[in-house]
Order: C-alpha cells, then structure tokens, then sequence
C-alpha cells in the first residue's frame, strides 16, 4: 500500500486514522499530525509566511523532504527521523512497539511490549485530544531557550518544564540543541515538557493536532535567526529606553511621583524613564487616571518631556465589578468566559474578570479605552502586568476564550495582550513600540514585547535564578528582557544583607537588556486616608526605593553604574540593532559566540553583554573574589586592573562588593569617553 504523497509542495502520510503533514517553512520543516480529518487553519508562532520550496522523494518503503539544512525521513510505518545536510542524525521518534515504527523486525531495539508510539491521542472532548509526542533523547546533548523558568539550570537536559503562564514563568517553547538543530513546540495549548536523558516528551492537555518546527544550522546563533526568521523580530529599541529606569511599588500621587523625578534632575542623575505602578487608576479596567490622585497628567507628562524623563503606566487587563467599562465588556462578550461556577476570574480589592486578549474586539476596546485617557495625554509607554493573566484559581480547565478553551490555547494570551498595545500604537504612528509585560510564547517579540521576569523574592538564589532565566528567554527569541532591580518581595531598606544583595543586582541589571530598578520594599506605607473606598487611597505602599534611599555607599556605587550605562549607550545601540535585523539575543551564553570552544559549553555563571563584553557577576552572598572562564580565540582585558588574559582558561579576579568584573574582548571600544 502508499501511504505517501505529495501535495501543494508538503509530504503528506496518511495511514489508519492519522494524517501527517511535514511542510517547508522558512528554513525549516513544519510537522503537523492529527486523528482529525484535517487539520486547523491556525499557524501559531509561525506568523512569518514561509514561501519556501522543498525536495521531496517517494520511495516503495519511505518517504523524505529537504529544506535548508535539513531533512526528514519518514517510514511506511509513520516514523519520523531528521538529518542535517550532513546526513547526521539530529532527532528522531521514540518508538516502543512492535506494532508502530517497527520495519519488519529489522529496528529490534525498538520492538518491545510497552507499545508507547511518537505521537499519541487520547480523546478528551470532541475533536480534542491530549496528545503526547515522544522523541529519543541523547544524553550527551545540551538544550537551551523554552522560556523562563525559576531555576538554575543553564542546561536544561534533565528538566520538566510546565508549559503554562505564571507569574514568573513563561513559556517559550523553542530549544537549541548542542546537536545543531532547534525545535519550536507551536502550540499554545496547556501542557508540559520532559527533556529526560531517556526520552524527550511533548505533552499537551487539549489540543486538536501535534504541531512543531524543526530547524538545522551550524551554529546557535544561524538556529536562532533562522528561528526569528520565522516567528518575527523585535523592533529597532529607541535610544530613550537604553538607559536607567526608575520604578517601585507604588508612587502614589502626582506629587511623590513628580518630587522623584525632579530629584533626578536636580542631582545630575540620567533618568530614561519613570515608571507609574498599579492603582493610579479609579478602578481596575478604568485604564485611565484617578484624578483624585493625579490631578493634571498633562501637566505632569509635559514636565517630564522637558526633563527629558518618559512616562510609563501600568496596566492591567482585569475589569473590576465597579468598572465604568464592566457592563458593556460584558455585554459585548469581550471577558474571558468561566466555563462553570461563578463568572469570576479574579479577586483583588474586589472582584474581577479578565479582559479575552485573543478576541480582536476586546484587544481593539481595551486600546481605543487607553488611547483616549492615556496615549491622547501624551502617554507612549505601557507596563502590560497579570499578563498571564495571574486568575485567583489557576485551573486553566475553568475558563474559555475567544480562540477556544483555555486548556487549548492558554499560553498565547500574553502574546495577543503585546498585540493589543502594539497594533494599536503602530496604528498611531509609533514606529517601535514597547511593552513591558509579566509573560510571553513564541514570537511575542514582534509585538515588542519587553518581558520581565515577574514578583521574584529578593534573595542570591532568585538573583541567579534571573541571570538564567534571561539566558534563555534570549535562545527562545525574546530579546528584551529585564528583571526587577534587587527582586521584588522581602527586600527590606534597612537590612545591611538586603544592601549587598541590592549592590550585586543593581551591578548585574546594568547588564541586561533594559535597566529597572523595582520592588515592593519594606517596610510598607500605610494607605493615604483611611475613609477611601477606591483607586490608590485604598492600598499600602512600599518604602522608598530611589538610589538616594539607602546608604551613601550604594548611592555612590548606583550612581557610578548608572552612568558607566549611559557611556555604553553606542554600544548597546548597535546590540539592539543586531537584535533588531537578526534575532540576536543582547544577552547570550557564550557558546552563542563561541560555539568551537567546548569550555564555552560549560560556563554557567558567566555570559556576553553582546559581542564584547563578558560579564561576571556574583550570585552569593559575602563573595569578594570570583573565578571567571574566558572563551578560547580572544584577548580579553578586565575593565578595572587593566589586565589582559588569552582565552581559553579561568582566572580568578577580585570582586569587591561595590564593582562587577567585566571584560572587554580584544581591546574593543565599549565605553564612550565623557
């Protein structure tokens, strides 16, 4: 019998009950594989058409297809291996059976009684199943990307990863493999991810077809901007935004926000932005100002301009019961959906629901809201929080959205929210817009999406668990990353150990992508007036959390870092740029560079600033010194002493607690003369 044949330029299988579709996209090859009688019109990440054109051959017992540098080899048996263009194998199905992938008892290894296929579907509701694609596991590879997740592990080989939003967890789900291939899991369905050293499982709840896309190239970083090739690149970052960024929780008049940002000003200090948090606003889905609160944001806006200071608020997409635009969102059917129970998604200060980002009618709504009471006043900038959004109960089965049940297409929520503020600004004329935003998936980043990693504790273990988590999120495509500037729970202003811990954040937030100082410090302020019953009068505030708040010794070591920022800015300009037109992550491991380097591999607590600085910080409390591994093929020159070393060895620095060792590669110009 034939099983295969080729239509409208893919590989098609179909045998029994499954249809499988391998189709060239990009560079890459995009797998599809349903019990359905076709498949769904959704292309997911995928977003970039793929008008590409692959070599198809039918043979008697397999079929295969090339693109790019890779291939795929399928067996009458619907056994899927891939193969870079040097005919090596890079991934291939699990099979234990010897019923499915088996090829007349010639693959023995594989034949055994546990009959578990590659691809299986288990019928949970209709045309939905939980499906679980198994692939071979090689333990000697290492993977990298899929997103952020509160660990330490740079090599992710032997993790489980839920594949679920979460206030500081976000799934990305695209890897990079040692081996030399990526692999994007293009589905937004609830689920989880294995990558065990026996078996590397995708698991997903509910779903109607398996969908994933494979990529070869010879190195991580060609992996990665091909992968961006295909899902989208981050915009062009405006130079304003490059530099230092000022937050807490929470400024809450016009006046305490206004008396900060001119206290910059006054001391010299470079303020890029100021960041308006939570509750500045009557209610939750108001989306504009309490003029109780703030009187004249005009006026505010306008004397921020002339300070060269810009604005950004916050915005979250939950709708309080007390909401001007409660009633009509509910009645246009514009709220995430509660399958049972109660409608009701959330409760904070009263009770909430959820604005349906994927519906393009809230999205469209929830800007026109913004527009006028933020954008039309002058407002460019948006801090996108509970972007998983953050439900009281996170039993995704409980709640449906326009593009189906939760359960199904949960994960892309953050992305459509990006979505929401981006076409909307684009729409206005802004060429590169930012987001700040608590989560992502696949592809956020055309939306500009600038993720953060959510309300982590203020702790040396959170520390490094950031300095990871930005890691990958740059292999996974998401180039702007940040994370809050000495953690956000527990960090009390007057604990010396918090101040250690806040000097060694603050050196490595220098560093990354965006730099933003933000938490929630103790102790709190209570709230303004006892007799409120809305908007900010009714909640605490934390403690103060300028660079002048705390000692003379962080003041000065702050001050010094701010502005060794602002004479990096060339620098980090041409780092946004390359992110820009080719994906690179601004923060990369540094096999990224130096992927002939097998140390490089290794290094787990080191990593590029883009191209030319390697930066080292420390991640332990009481620390003064630190031993740093420097990529082979380089000179390297440590910015404070002046030392250069050749690559390819460790050497130990001195790390006092007030400065970070950097390095600088081949005597490159990073730092601007000022």
């Amino acid at each position: 019998m034939q099983f295969f044949r080729e239509c409208d330029g893919a590989l098609v299988f179909k045998r029994r009950r499954e249809l499988v579709e391998i189709r060239p996209w990009g560079e890459g090859l995009r797998v599809r594989a349903t019990e359905n009688k076709k498949f769904t019109e959704k292309n997911w990440a995928l977003s970039i058409a793929a008008d590409a054109r692959g070599e198809i051959s039918i043979g008697e017992h397999e079929a295969s297809i090339s693109n790019g540098k890779i291939k795929a080899v399928m067996t009458e048996y619907g056994k899927l291996r891939f193969y870079n263009q040097k005919e090596e194998l890079l991934l291939g199905e699990y099979y234990r059976s010897w019923e499915f992938g088996t090829e007349e008892w010639r693959d023995l290894d594989q034949i055994t009684q546990a009959r578990i296929a590659a691809r299986e579907y288990k019928n949970v509701d209709g045309d939905n199943y939980e499906i679980h694609q198994h692939f071979e596991a090689d333990d000697r590879e290492k993977l990298f990307g899929m997103g952020q997740y509160q660990q330490p592990y740079l090599n992710l080989k032997g993790c489980t990863l839920d594949m679920e939003p979460k206030n500081t967890q976000a799934s990305v789900p695209f890897m990079v493999s040692s081996k030399g291939y990526g692999l994007l899991w293009n589905n937004p369905a609830i689920g989880q991810a294995v990558l065990g050293v026996n078996r590397t499982d995708f698991m997903v709840r509910s779903s109607k077809q398996i969908d994933y896309w494979v990529i070869a190239g010879d190195t991580p970083a060609e992996i990665v901007e091909k992968y961006t090739d295909v899902t989208g690149k981050v915009p062009m970052m405006p130079d304003y935004a490059m530099g230092f960024w000022q937050c807490k929780l929470r400024y809450q008049t016009q006046e305490e926000l206004m008396h900060v940002a001119r206290e910059y000003h006054k001391r010299q200090i470079p303020l890029s932005v100021i960041v308006l948090d939570f509750f500045h606003w009557p209610n939750q889905g108001d989306w504009t100002f309490d003029t109780t609160y703030f009187p004249d944001p005009e006026g505010m806006i306008r004397e921020l301009e002339e300070m060269r200071i810009k604005l950004m608020v916050s915005i979250w997409p939950t709708v309080d019961r007390k909401s001007v635009n409660y009633k009509e969102m509910k009645e246009r059917d514009l709220l995430v959906r509660t399958n049972r129970g109660v409608q009701m998604a959330a409760v904070f200060k009263g009770m909430q629901d959820f604005t349906d980002t994927t519906n393009p009618e809230a999205r469209q709504f929830m800007w026109q809201v913004a527009k006028k009471n933020y954008f039309d006043k002058g407002v460019r900038l948006f801090w996108l929080d509970e972007a998983e959004p953050e439900y009281t109960v996170a039993d995704f089965d409980l709640y449906r959205y326009y593009d189906g049940a939760a359960l199904e297409c949960g994960n892309e929520y953050p992305l459509q929210y990006a979505r929401a503020f981006y076409d909307g600004m684009r729409a206005e004329g802004i060429e590169n817009p930012i987001s700040l935003i608590r989560c992502a998936w696949a592809g956020a980043q055309k939306y500009g999406a600038l993720v953060w990693s959510g309300d982590v504790p203020s702790t040396f273990t959170y520390l490094r668990n950031q300095f990871v988590a930005g890691l990958h999120m740059g292999m996974a495509g998401i180039a702007w990353w940040t994370a809050d500037i000495g953690g956000f729970h527990g960090g009390n202003v007057n604990d010396p150990a918090f101040h250690e811990l806040l000097m060694r954040w603050f050196q490595y937030g220098t560093f990354c992508p965006v730099m933003r100082l933000h938490g929630d410090r103790d102790p709190h302020k209570a709230p303004m007036t006892p007799e409120a019953i809305s908007g900010g009068g009714i909640m605490a505030s934390g403690a103060d959390n300028e660079v002048w708040s705390y000692t003379p010794e962080l003041e000065t070591m702050m001050i010094y870092y701010i502005h060794l920022r602002e004479r990096m800015k060339s620098y980090i300009r041409e780092a946004m740029r390359e992110a820009h037109e080719k994906g690179t992550p601004v923060l990369k491991p540094l096999f990224y560079d130096f992927p002939e380097d097998t140390a490089a591999w290794e290094a787990k607590d080191v990593c590029l600033f883009g191209h030319d600085l390697l930066i080292a910080p420390v991640m332990e409390f009481g620390v003064r010194k630190r031993t740093v591994y420097l990529p082979k093929g380089a000179l390297w020159t440590e910015w404070e002493s002046g030392n250069s070393y050749e690559g390819g060895l460790e050497v130990t620095v001195e790390a006092p607690v007030n400065r970070i060792p950097i390095f600088i590669k081949n005597n490159a110009r990073v730092f601007e003369i000022v």
